[in-house]
C-alpha cells in the first residue's frame, strides 16, 4: 500500500524497553483486526493458541487483494490461520454479535462485510472515510445456530486491498469455548449507516488465563500480566493513561499512540 507507516508493531516498543533484538522475515505494517469476540489472529496474538509463527507479533497484518474468502488473505506467511484442524476456540455468543476492531492505521474505508461460508450476512458502507481507533458492528446471526467461522473484512476505500479476519463462535450459546484475554469493546467511533457505536463499552471481558494480579493502584506503572479495569490508570514512559478496555495486559500492549483502543491519555 502506498504511504504505509512501516513499524515493528507492536513489539517494537518492547524490544526498546527489553534492550532485546527482535528478528522478523519482514517489516510489519500497522493496519487492524477483530479484537473481540477474537479473531484467530488475536488469540495468537493473545498466546491463546500456540505455535502460530509470525502472525502473533503482527495480528493487525492480514492484509490482500478485495474479494478473498481467506482467513490468511492469501499470505503463506499467515497460513496458520487457514487451518481449521487446530481446533480454535469458540466463543460463545447470542443471535447478535458486537465484532470490535482494533485499528492501529485508521486507512479510509468502502465498507466493512462479515461472511459465514459464501453467505454475506451483513454490510456497512462508511462512503471512504476515516474510522476512529475503535469500530464496533452489531450482527444478526440468528439464521446461523451452532459452531460458525466467521469470516469479516475490511475493505480501505483508497486501494484495492482488504483486511482479512475469521472468528469462531458457537451462535446461540451453548459450549463455546472462551478465549484466555480477550479486551471487551470500546467503541468511539461513527462509522455510518448502521454500526452500533456506543460512548462506552458494555462487553465483559473474560477470565484471563494467568490470573496474577487484579486491578492495579491509581498511577501505578504498567505492568504485563495485570487485569486492567475501564478506569484504571497507570504511568507508563512518564505519562499517565487512563483504561478504554477491560484488559489483561501483554507485553506489546503498552500505553502508547499505537493501543488507542485500549489506553487514552489520563
Amino acid at each position: 500500500m502506498a504511504n504505509r507507516k512501516i513499524i515493528a508493531y507492536p513489539l517494537a516498543a518492547v524490544a526498546a524497553a527489553a534492550g532485546s533484538t527482535l528478528a522478523f522475515q519482514s517489516p510489519a505494517s500497522a493496519h487492524g483486526y477483530v479484537s473481540s469476540p477474537p479473531s484467530r489472529q488475536a488469540l495468537c496474538a493473545q498466546r491463546a493458541v500456540p505455535d502460530c509463527g509470525p502472525i502473533q507479533f503482527e495480528p493487525q497484518s492480514v492484509e490482500g487483494p478485495k474479494g478473498l474468502k481467506r482467513c490468511d488473505g492469501g499470505l503463506s506467511q499467515f497460513a496458520v490461520l487457514n487451518d481449521n484442524s487446530r481446533n480454535w476456540p469458540a466463543r460463545a455468543v447470542g443471535n447478535t454479535v458486537s465484532f470490535s476492531w482494533t485499528l492501529t492505521a485508521r486507512h479510509r474505508t468502502s465498507t466493512w462485510e462479515y461472511f459465514i461460508g459464501n453467505t454475506r450476512v451483513a454490510v456497512f458502507d462508511d462512503g471512504n472515510r476515516q474510522p476512529e481507533a475503535v469500530v464496533t458492528h452489531q450482527v444478526d446471526l440468528s439464521r446461523f445456530p451452532g459452531r460458525q467461522t466467521v469470516l469479516a473484512v475490511w475493505n480501505i476505500g483508497d486501494t484495492p486491498m482488504a483486511f482479512y479476519n475469521c472468528i469462531d463462535l458457537n451462535i446461540g450459546g451453548g459450549g463455546g469455548t472462551p478465549p484466555a484475554q480477550t479486551p471487551a469493546p470500546a467503541p468511539t467511533g461513527t462509522p455510518t449507516q448502521t454500526p452500533t457505536v456506543r460512548p462506552t463499552p458494555t462487553a465483559t471481558a473474560t477470565a484471563p488465563a494467568n490470573p496474577g494480579q487484579t486491578g492495579a493502584p491509581t498511577g501505578a506503572a504498567w505492568a504485563a500480566g495485570t487485569a486492567y479495569r475501564i478506569g484504571d490508570e497507570v504511568t507508563f514512559d512518564g505519562k499517565r493513561y487512563r483504561c478504554r478496555q477491560a484488559h489483561t495486559a501483554i507485553r506489546s500492549w503498552e500505553p502508547s499512540p499505537f493501543t488507542l483502543a485500549l489506553w487514552q491519555p489520563a
